[in-house]
């Protein structure tokens, strides 16, 4: 017998950030792999699907994009996010796995990366990097056949 769906709840990103249950979305469909016959008749993997566009007033323009990349291929071509559990045999850790992987991704898609300052080279690296070339160019001449001389 499948777990009782419990009662839906907000999904909490940050303090200042929640997402309604109301726009997700689960579903239960049956599980691939081993488990003998009660994989035939329990649906216990979960799938998780939410609508990007409706995450995007709670995230913001710059974390949606964010999202957008970060999500790959579990981002459908009708702009739905979808995510799958079945480590579990109960729905209800199912449920809570992928409640926990769009957590993750959410929180993910807030942090903003961090900006690259380009940086020049130290004197002294330019200085040691030219005599290293100078002490193996000397090395190699050192290889080289000395001159016939008349």
């Amino acid at each position: 017998m499948p777990d009782p769906d419990p009662a839906p709840r907000n999904l909490e990103i940050s303090r200042t950030r929640t997402v309604p249950a109301s726009i997700l979305r689960f579903s239960a469909v049956r599980s691939s792999g081993p488990g003998g016959q009660n994989v035939n008749k329990v649906a216990t993997k979960m799938r998780l699907r939410v609508s990007v566009e409706d995450l995007a007033p709670i995230l913001g323009p710059s974390a949606t994009r964010r999202l957008s990349r970060l999500a790959g291929a579990r981002l459908t071509a009708g702009g739905d996010l979808l995510i799958t559990a079945d480590q579990s045999r109960s729905q209800r850790a199912n449920r809570r796995a992928c409640l926990g992987a769009l957590q993750t991704l959410l929180k993910r898609a807030l942090q903003r990366p961090k900006v690259r300052k380009k940086t020049s080279r130290s004197r002294a690296s330019i200085q040691r990097r030219l005599n290293e070339k100078k002490h193996r160019a000397g090395l190699k001449g050192l290889r080289r056949m000395p001159a016939d001389e008349p």
